[in-house]
């Protein structure tokens, strides 16, 4: 077995050599592939990414809905009563109000003013994310705010400095000056750079019609809550639901789910990389069962001075194997390059996991897209492939 593993090396590495410009352009649409596939499957993991960062943070276990709004955290609405409530049921440790708006950052010189989402939390208590820099929020009424690291590059405001939020009230612009108290890591929510300030400075400052500029009832999207005991989940949603009127609940992952598109756009991009995939198996079925058809009478030289139809066939394995883990590495080498000049505005993220699972996947078309050439050249009679036969 070992002679015909070291045979079948030579033959393979002997034939790639000496026509290394064939195997090389081969290994070039390889790595195209490579690099398509790679930035697919980072383009999905930083979509993702962007819609659920906020959430898949949160320390919280579950989140309030008003009853009735599909798990969606913008058609929901709760009072401050809920709170109240929810805060008396045996087994929450901690719960907070959450509001979510959609404003504007205005800066005084010539920068493009930039969309955000502006989070209203309650200082102290879940939902309020932690600050790599700087300080967390102090009090309810405080006119501060933590940014996300994201917004933090895209402005480059550091700690200390005063932003403007524009606002529409009713049908007046409003600016709003808050000071940033500091920033945390990335906590993007619905794909936007993220502010979190105090609740009651948020209900003061957020977009509001005519008909709430007068309202004094505080209204917040949900109510996040932490358990004393994670293990006992489904307990604590049973009696959320039983005393607390008119709610439902839900856990993060369930709420991820619900966020409007996030399961059709990964739907959508992971077609993609399968069809990428399928398309990588054709390229190097096609490229090698041309290569085997090509070389048919020296295949069957080989097998006519005595050469085994397993050596035959490692030959080929390794062949392909070779090609593909060239193409496969050149791929990764100009992706790794590419992704150091993308702006932080592209929503790409390379996983580590996603990123080694598409490596391995794309390792493993090329065998696979060589079985049908693989078995063609085991089948060669070595007195028809060199015209000898009747």
């Amino acid at each position: 077995m070992r002679q015909i593993f070291s045979i079948s090396t030579y033959l393979a590495i002997k034939e790639i050599w000496r026509n290394r410009g064939r195997f090389l352009l081969v290994s070039l649409v390889i790595a195209l592939i490579t690099l398509l596939v790679l930035f697919i499957a980072a383009l999905g993991e930083g979509l993702g990414n962007g819609n659920r960062e906020y959430l898949s943070k949160l320390n919280a276990e579950l989140i309030v809905f008003q009853e009735k709004s599909d798990f969606l955290i913008q058609a929901s609405r709760l009072g401050k009563d809920r709170l109240a409530q929810i805060r008396r049921v045996d087994g929450v440790a901690d719960s907070g109000l959450f509001g979510t708006a959609n404003a504007t950052l205005v800066f005084n010189d010539e920068t493009e003013p930039l969309k955000i989402a502006l989070l209203g939390i309650e200082p102290g208590h879940v939902g309020e994310p932690p600050v790599l820099e700087g300080t967390q929020l102090s009090t309810d009424l405080a006119r501060e705010t933590i940014i996300d690291k994201n917004t933090a590059i895209r402005t480059n405001l550091q700690v200390g400095d005063l932003l403007t939020v524009r606002v529409t009230q009713g049908t007046r612009d409003e600016f709003y000056e808050l000071r940033v108290s500091g920033i945390s890591d990335g906590q993007q929510f619905a794909l936007q750079p993220t502010i979190f300030v105090p609740f009651y400075t948020w209900d003061r400052i957020r977009p509001k019609s005519e008909a709430e500029l007068n309202a004094s009832n505080l209204v917040a999207n949900v109510v996040l809550v932490k358990l004393e005991n994670p293990s006992q989940l489904e307990l604590v949603q049973q009696r959320l639901e039983t005393q607390v009127d008119k709610i439902e609940t839900a856990t993060k992952i369930e709420t991820i789910q619900a966020l409007p598109g996030y399961s059709a756009q990964q739907s959508t991009l992971n077609t993609q990389g399968g069809f990428t995939l399928f398309i990588g198996i054709l390229v190097i079925g096609g490229f090698f069962q041309i290569q085997i058809l090509q070389k048919v009478a020296q295949i069957g030289v080989l097998k006519a001075i005595g050469t085994a139809n397993p050596a035959v066939a490692i030959s080929s394995i390794i062949q392909i194997t070779l090609v593909t883990l060239i193409g496969v590495l050149i791929g990764g080498l100009f992706t790794f390059m590419f992704s150091l000049f993308f702006p932080p505005t592209v929503p790409i993220v390379f996983n580590g996991t996603t990123s080694a699972i598409a490596i391995v996947a794309l390792i493993l078309i090329g065998p696979l897209g060589g079985l049908v050439s693989i078995r063609y050249a085991v089948r060669i009679e070595p007195l028809k492939a060199l015209g000898l036969s009747s």
